[in-house]
């Protein structure tokens, strides 16, 4: 299993708006082939900011199935409008205890 992390800013006044979006976009990005979870948080501090989780079956899952998929388009056409930057996205692994 792959964690994708992607920290979203978010231009100030369009957090409700976002969160509309993606409400919306959602679907698409968790029926994709190997998703195994998505989830997106809203900083206290920082309201404009937001962090997508999202667990993958790997990295190519990601890459593969969808950001070179017909829906990485559908989904960036539904959130891109309200971002105040690009999204900073990385991969990670759990670390055995």
């Amino acid at each position: 299993m792959v964690l994708e992390v992607a920290l979203i800013d978010v231009t100030p006044g369009h957090e409700d708006d976002f969160a509309a979006a993606y409400a919306q976009a959602r679907p698409i990005l968790s029926g994709t082939e190997g998703c195994r979870s998505v989830r997106m948080t809203r900083g206290i501090e920082s309201p404009s900011r937001f962090v997508l989780l999202v667990e993958w079956d790997s990295v190519e899952a990601h890459d593969v199935n969808f950001r070179q998929s017909e829906r990485f388009g559908q989904w960036r056409e539904l959130i891109a409008p309200h971002f105040a930057g690009p999204p900073l996205v990385e991969h990670f692994v759990d670390v055995p205890a």
